[in-house]
Order: structure tokens, then C-alpha cells, then sequence
């Protein structure tokens, strides 16, 4: 049994019973024992037995889980985090142990991935050498390549190729010197066969001379049918074309007969719908002329409020409904009409009989008259309308003067909403025109901030145009040195091999350009073309002989002595 004491402070209360316990109340005690037997039951602690409350185990436990359920929970998620972090612990002792063992699946697994890496990394760097090298003699090809492209496209410029071409002409001088050199020694040695051979090389001449007039009379006759035949066949053209132009005419005059008769049917068509429209027009006039007096029966409806309002407004309705379904059997008979019209004047124009005019004076007498009797019809249906509206205008005076007056007053409260209005956009604009003027002020010295930003980008450009130019004439410069040592280096070579060096020197002057004109030093040592003052624009040839000189001296010399052509070029 579980006890627990609990301390009562009015009452003791006492639950179950001892064993061997009698049921019958124990016997009253004397007053006077009855502080000896109170001390008794009193512990040396101070604890009263008698205030012991006896319980079972039962609800001991029931009342301990109340108290400790959540102590309960706690402990039990630390009881599973702690077998969970065990089983972790023991798993990985497990695997470091196991990890190293060479006999056993995964040990072999391993060892064979080992092997498989360091095979791998070998392979890989085996590969990448071959890359290196790979790479350092792609490195060589391109530098090689790139060489060779300088070299080619050095070669294409127009100064080394004017060299090249004097060059190959100093080998056709060369050439040709030695080929007459060899004539000059065939010469020498068949001067006893030439007789024999300028025989036998008439005979060849004479016997080409026939077979080429034999020829030629061939080719004459082979032309002279052959003109014979486009002959033919030209005259064959002209006939077809001269039919084909007869037809062509009577077909433009079929035409032209055509358009002048849909020029006279679109005339009719064009009178039928200026009529519709003066018709239209009339319609749209006397419809214009009621539409005060319908929007004052619309005004008067929004303002009706009596019944006597409604039914009018009712009878209003009605009304116009009547005048529109009035006004679309009106505008559907004008319809109707035109199609009528339109129908008889086709079958008219289509039978082209002679009395046309007078039936379509007939048609539009019928229609005049027929639209008359319409307008009749519609003033008296209008006249009635408005003599229903004056009667109801009396009986809603009355209510006009009121609604008069209350619209005057807000008319004028609507005014005064308007001057404060005015008053306030007054000043907004005032206020605005001050922000533009400040805005403008900001806005010119924008500009002139950019106008001196731009005056400093030009400024910039063009020092950076000079020096690009400046180091463009170095360029040149280097060029035209690398340029000379490759001249010199084949000249020399050339006059090594016997060759005439005057087409090598003329090429390798100083100045690029390829002109035959002075060299200017200010423009990067470039040599220009002088061409002649007419439409082709030759370029001017540099000869210098005595003639040449004469004509300078007329141009170029002193002042005393080059003044019979005064500088003009003619």
C-alpha cells in the first residue's frame, strides 16, 4: 500500500481500513485520557497520523501521471534520442572497423575503385600532356600561320606588287635579250636554208590563202540563207503584229463604246441619288425643326413628378415611338422607293427603249406626289402633337416658374463654384508659368554645360586625330623603311644575276601612292597622280624629254619667264 500524507485543516477524513480492523466504533474515551491518546498518534516530526490519508495504489498512480505527464513525455523522447544517437554510435564504429578489412565485399569493392582512380588520374594526366603538347604545336601553326598571312597579305599591297611586276619585268628584258640573243644565233646558222624554206613556205601560204577563200565563200552562202530566213521570219512577225494591232484597236473601240454607255448609265444612277438626297435632306430638315419642341417634352418628363406628369411623360413615349416607327416606315417606303427606282431605271437602260425620259419623269412625278401626300399626312400628325404639347405647357406653368427659380439659384451657387474655381486655376498657372521660367533657366544652363562639354569632346578629338596621324606617318615611315631594305636586298640580287635593275629602281621610290607626281613629306610621304582637266580624267604621264622641259618652262619656271599662260590650264 502507498501512502502520502496530506494535512486537513478543518476536518480528517480517512479512507479504507487496517487489516484485522473491527468494524464496531471504538469505545469512548474519558475525557481525561483523551490528551495522552492524542499524543500518540502524533509523529516525532510533528505529523499527526490521524491526518494521514490512506489510498490505492491506483489512484496514486492516476494522480502521479496527472502531475508528471509532461515530465513523462520529455523523458520518453529523451530515452528515444538517446537508443537513436547509440544505434548512430555503434553503426559507425561498425563501419570505421569493417572499412579497412580486405576480405570482404565492400573491402574489394574499394580496393578496385582505388585502382580504378589512380588509373583515371594516370590516364588524365597522360591526356593532359597530350593537350600541352597538342596545344603548344597548334600554337606553332598559327604562328606560322599568321606569319604567312603577314607575308601574303604584305605582298598584296600595292607598292610590293608594283615591285613584283617591275621584277617580272626585269625577267622579260632578261628573257627577251636571251630569245634574241638565240634568234641572232639561229640566224647565223640557217642563212644557207633559207631559200628552201621561204619556198616551201610560200607554197604553204598560197595553199592556206585558197583554202581560206573556200572557206570564206562557205561562210558567206551558210549567211546569205541564213538572212534570207530571218528575212522571212521578220516579215512573218510584221504581219502578225499589224493583225494584232487591227484587233487591239477593235477591241479599244468596243471598249471606248462600253465607257461611254456606263458614263451615261452612271449619270442616271447619279441624278436617282442627288434626288434621294434633297428627299433626305427636306426629311432631315422638318425633323430638325420639331427637335426643340421634343427635347422640351423630354425636359418636362425628367422634371414631371405627379401622376398627372407620368401619364403625359406615358403619352410622350407613345409618342415618340409613333414618330419613330413613323419615321422608319417613312425612311423604309424611301427605300423601298429607290430600289424601285433603281430596278426600273436598270430594265429601262437594259431595253434602251426610245421613250425614257418620259417614263422616268413619269416615275419621279409619281414619287414627288407620293412624298407629298407623305408630308401632308406627317404636318397634321405634327400639328396635333403640338396642340396636345400647348395644352400640357398651361397646366405646368406653374411648375416651370419654380423650377425656374430653383434653377437660378443654383445656377448662381454653380457660379460662385466657378469664380472660387477660377481664383484657384489662377493661381496654379501663376505658379506654373514661375516653375516653367525656372525650368527654362535650368534648362540654358543644361545647355550651355553640353556646349562646353561638346567644344571639350572636339577639342579632344582632334588631338586625338593628330596624334593618330602622327603615329600613322610612323607607321608609314617603318613601312616604308622595311619596304626600301626588301627593294635594296632584291635589286641587289638582281643586278648579281645580270638583270636590268632600271624597272626595280623606278618602282622602289620613295612615296607610296603609285603617282608620278612630287613626294609630300606632309602627308606621310605619299607621291600622287596629277590627271588631266577633262571628262576621263587621265592621269598625266611624266616624260622627260626636251619637249617636256619646254612646256615646264612655261609653267613652272621663274616669274619673269612663265607668264605667257599666266597659270591657267585650258
Amino acid at each position: 500500500m502507498a501512502t502520502r500524507t496530506m494535512t486537513k485543516s478543518t476536518e480528517v477524513i480517512r479512507h479504507g481500513r487496517r487489516q484485522g480492523q473491527a468494524r464496531t466504533p471504538p469505545p469512548a474515551v474519558p475525557p481525561q485520557a483523551e490528551g495522552a491518546q492524542h499524543t500518540e498518534f502524533v509523529m516525532p516530526g510533528g505529523t499527526d497520523l490521524r491526518d494521514v490519508m490512506v489510498m490505492s495504489k491506483k489512484d496514486f498512480e492516476r494522480i502521479q501521471g496527472t502531475l508528471t505527464y509532461g515530465t513523462m513525455q520529455n523523458r520518453e523522447a529523451q530515452k528515444a534520442q538517446r537508443i537513436r544517437e547509440d544505434k548512430e554510435a555503434l553503426h559507425s564504429r561498425s563501419k570505421d572497423v569493417v572499412k579497412n578489412w580486405a576480405n570482404t565485399i565492400a573491402g574489394q569493392r574499394q580496393k578496385r575503385l582505388e585502382a580504378r582512380k589512380i588509373r583515371e588520374d594516370n590516364e588524365e594526366a597522360e591526356r593532359v600532356q597530350v593537350d600541352i603538347e597538342e596545344a603548344k604545336y597548334q600554337a606553332e601553326q598559327r604562328r606560322k600561320a599568321i606569319e604567312k598571312a603577314k607575308t601574303q597579305q604584305y605582298y598584296q599591297t600595292d607598292r610590293v606588287k608594283g615591285f613584283h611586276g617591275a621584277l617580272l619585268l626585269t625577267e622579260v628584258l632578261k628573257e627577251r635579250d636571251a630569245q634574241v640573243e638565240l634568234k641572232q644565233a639561229k640566224e647565223r646558222a640557217n642563212q644557207g636554208k633559207d631559200k628552201e624554206l621561204l619556198r616551201k613556205f610560200q607554197e604553204d601560204r598560197e595553199r592556206a590563202i585558197l583554202e581560206d577563200q573556200m572557206a570564206a565563200r562557205k561562210r558567206y552562202e551558210e549567211r546569205a540563207t541564213v538572212a534570207n530566213f530571218q528575212i522571212k521570219q521578220i516579215q512573218e512577225h510584221q504581219g502578225a503584229q499589224e493583225a494584232e494591232e487591227r484587233e487591239d484597236r477593235r477591241e479599244g473601240q468596243e471598249i471606248q463604246r462600253l465607257a461611254r454607255l456606263h458614263e451615261w448609265e452612271r449619270r442616271k444612277l447619279d441624278d436617282l441619288r442627288r434626288q434621294e438626297k434633297v428627299e433626305l435632306k427636306l426629311a432631315h430638315q422638318e425633323h430638325t425643326s420639331n427637335r426643340d419642341a421634343i427635347r422640351a417634352i423630354e425636359q418636362q418628363k425628367e422634371e414631371e413628378e405627379d401622376e398627372e406628369i407620368r401619364l403625359f411623360a406615358a403619352a410622350k413615349k407613345k409618342m415618340t415611338k409613333l414618330r419613330r416607327e413613323r419615321e422608319s416606315e417613312m425612311f423604309k417606303k424611301v427605300q423601298d422607293h429607290r430600289d424601285k427606282m433603281v430596278n426600273l431605271l436598270s430594265q429601262q437602260l437594259k431595253k434602251k427603249v426610245d421613250n425614257e425620259d418620259e417614263r422616268i419623269a413619269k416615275a419621279v412625278a409619281e414619287n414627288e406626289a407620293k412624298m407629298e401626300a407623305d408630308r401632308i399626312e406627317k404636318e397634321e400628325k405634327i400639328k396635333a402633337e403640338l396642340k396636345s404639347i400647348a395644352e400640357h405647357r398651361a397646366q405646368v406653368l406653374a411648375q416651370e416658374e419654380q423650377a425656374r427659380r430653383e434653377k437660378e439659384r443654383k445656377d448662381q451657387e454653380v457660379l460662385e463654384l466657378k469664380m472660387e474655381a477660377d481664383k484657384i486655376f489662377q493661381a496654379k498657372q501663376e505658379e506654373r508659368q514661375r516653375k516653367q521660367l525656372q525650368d527654362r533657366k535650368n534648362l540654358a544652363g543644361t545647355h550651355l554645360k553640353q556646349a562646353s562639354v561638346q567644344k571639350q569632346v572636339l577639342v579632344q578629338k582632334k588631338q586625338e586625330d593628330l596624334e593618330y596621324d602622327r603615329k600613322n606617318f610612323d607607321l608609314i615611315a617603318v613601312e616604308e623603311q622595311q619596304f626600301q631594305e626588301y627593294a635594296g636586298h632584291v635589286i641587289r640580287k638582281a643586278v648579281d644575276g645580270g638583270r636590268n635593275p632600271y624597272p626595280l629602281i623606278k618602282a622602289a621610290r620613295e612615296g607610296a601612292g603609285g603617282g608620278k607626281g612630287p613626294l609630300f613629306d606632309g602627308k606621310g610621304g605619299i607621291r600622287p597622280s596629277y590627271m588631266a582637266t577633262d571628262g576621263q580624267g587621265t592621269q598625266l604621264s611624266a616624260y622627260q624629254g626636251p619637249t617636256t622641259e619646254d612646256v615646264k618652262s612655261l609653267h613652272i619656271a621663274p616669274a619673269d619667264k612663265a607668264k605667257k599662260r599666266l597659270g591657267f590650264v585650258w
